[in-house]
C-alpha cells in the first residue's frame, strides 16, 4: 500500500500554498515605480537644498571638517548669483591654511575694493591642481561667464611624489576628485568597482547628496560606519551605536567656529617658517613636459576658457627663501616656463614677487600679514586692474 505522503503535490495546490504572499507587477507598474524611483533621485537634492539651512556671509570658506563635501562646493558656486562677484580658485593657500577666515587673500582682496563680498573665497583645504580640475570639471558647471582668478602652485610640481608621479602606493586628499582612468595616476591604487563607483558619484546629483549627508552629519562615514564607530577607550567604546542616526540630521550646515586653536596669530603653527631655523630645501622639480599636476592645470584653464570665464592666474606665493641656493636655477625654469605657456593660453598673468621670509609659514602659505601686503601687490598691479575693470 503507498503512502498518502509521498504522493506528489499538485501544481495548483503548490503555487497557492508557497507564493501565496507573493506580489507579481506587471509592465505598467514596473514602469511606475522606475518613474516613482527616479522622481525621488532626481527631487529630492533640489528640495533639500530649499530645505537646509547653508548660511555663508562674509569671508566665507568651506569649513576644515566639510573639504570633502562637493555637493556642498558645488551648492555654494550655484548661490553666487551676482556675476561682479570674483571667484578665488586654488589650494589651501587661498583657503588659508594658517590664518582665521578674515586672514585670507579674499579678505584683503575686498579690503582694497571697499567691498566686503566682492571676492569669493573658492579654496578648498588639501586640493591640488588634480583634484581641483576634477572639482570645476563635475562639480563647477554653474561657474560660466565669470572673472575667475585661479592660484598656481609651483608646490605641486617640487617633487615627483608632490606629482603624483611615484609608483609606490601614496594615500592623498581628494583622490575621488583625481581622474580615474586617464590620464593614469602611478601611485593612485583603487579597484574598478571603486572608480565605477566614484564616476557615478560625480554624475548622479542624488549620490553626491548622500555623500554630503555623511559629511555633513556622520562624520564622512556610512550610517553604518557611524554606529559601529570605536572611542579610543580602552577597551574600545561604541558611543553611536545607541544614538538615532536620524537625529543626527539637523538641516543646518555645519559651521567653521570663530575659534580655531589651529589657525589665527593666537595660534602657536602661525609663526614664521624659519622661526625654529629651518635650512633651505633642495627641490626635486618635475619637468613641465611630464608633470601630470601642470597637465591637470592647463586643462583646467581650457575648461573655463570653454564655458566663457574670464581668466586671471596668480603665480605663487612661493617662499623662494627656502630653496637652496644650487637649486634656484630649476625654479626659475619651472616658473618662467609656466609664465610662457600661460601667454600662449592668452591668460593674463601675475607673478609677485617673492614676499619677505618672515611672512612664510612654510613652503608656500603666507601669514595673515603676508596675504594683506599680497593683496595690496595684486589688486594695484596694473594687469590686475585693467582685467577686473570697473
Amino acid at each position: 500500500m503507498k503512502d498518502p505522503s509521498n504522493q506528489p503535490i499538485p501544481k495548483a495546490v503548490l503555487s497557492e500554498t508557497l507564493f501565496v504572499n507573493e506580489m507579481r507587477l506587471g509592465s505598467a507598474e514596473w514602469v511606475a515605480v522606475v518613474i516613482l524611483v527616479l522622481l525621488i533621485m532626481t527631487l529630492t537634492p533640489s528640495i533639500w537644498k530649499k530645505v537646509e539651512r547653508f548660511e555663508t556671509g562674509n569671508d566665507y570658506r568651506m569649513p576644515y571638517s566639510l573639504s570633502k563635501d562637493y555637493w556642498l562646493y558645488e551648492r555654494r558656486l550655484q548661490e553666487i548669483n551676482d556675476p561682479s562677484k570674483v571667484i578665488l580658485l586654488g589650494d589651501s593657500v587661498i583657503w588659508g591654511e594658517y590664518v582665521l577666515a578674515d586672514g585670507t587673500l579674499s579678505h584683503f582682496l575686498n579690503a582694497e575694493a571697499e567691498r566686503p563680498e566682492r571676492f569669493v573665497n573658492g579654496g578648498v583645504n588639501g586640493l591640488f591642481p588634480l583634484a581641483l580640475e576634477g572639482l570645476i570639471r563635475s562639480y563647477g558647471g554653474s561657474l560660466r561667464h565669470r572673472k575667475v582668478v585661479v592660484q598656481c602652485n609651483v608646490l605641486w610640481m617640487s617633487s615627483p611624489k608632490a606629482d603624483l608621479q611615484v609608483q609606490k602606493q601614496e594615500k592623498f586628499n581628494h583622490a575621488r576628485l583625481t581622474p580615474q582612468f586617464f590620464p593614469k595616476i602611478p601611485c593612485y591604487v583603487a579597484d574598478a568597482q571603486e572608480r565605477l563607483g566614484v564616476v557615478m558619484e560625480r554624475n548622479s546629483g542624488f549620490l553626491s547628496w548622500i555623500s554630503h549627508l555623511q559629511s555633513a552629519y556622520f562624520d564622512d562615514k556610512s550610517i553604518l560606519n557611524w554606529t559601529l564607530q570605536e572611542s579610543d577607550d580602552n577597551p574600545p567604546r561604541h558611543p553611536n551605536s545607541n544614538k538615532n542616526p536620524v537625529a543626527q540630521i539637523t538641516l543646518r550646515v555645519p559651521e567653521a567656529g570663530s575659534v580655531d586653536a589651529l589657525r589665527g596669530p593666537a595660534s602657536s603653527r602661525h609663526r614664521a617658517w624659519d622661526a625654529n631655523a629651518q635650512n633651505t630645501v633642495q627641490f626635486d622639480w618635475v619637468d613641465l613636459e611630464t608633470s601630470l599636476q601642470w597637465g591637470a592645470f592647463q586643462r583646467l584653464i581650457t575648461l573655463l576658457h570653454e564655458r566663457g570665464n574670464e581668466v586671471l592666474v596668480v603665480l605663487g606665493p612661493f617662499n623662494e627663501h627656502m630653496i637652496e641656493p644650487t637649486n634656484r636655477a630649476r625654479f626659475e625654469r619651472i616658473r618662467d616656463g609656466i609664465a610662457a605657456a600661460l601667454k600662449r593660453q592668452q591668460v593674463t598673468l601675475i607673478a609677485p614677487q617673492a614676499l619677505p621670509s618672515g611672512l612664510y609659514a612654510d613652503a608656500s602659505h603666507p601669514l595673515t600679514a603676508g596675504y594683506e601686503l599680497l593683496a595690496k601687490t595684486i589688486y594695484h598691479a596694473p594687469a590686475f586692474t585693467k582685467w577686473l575693470g570697473p
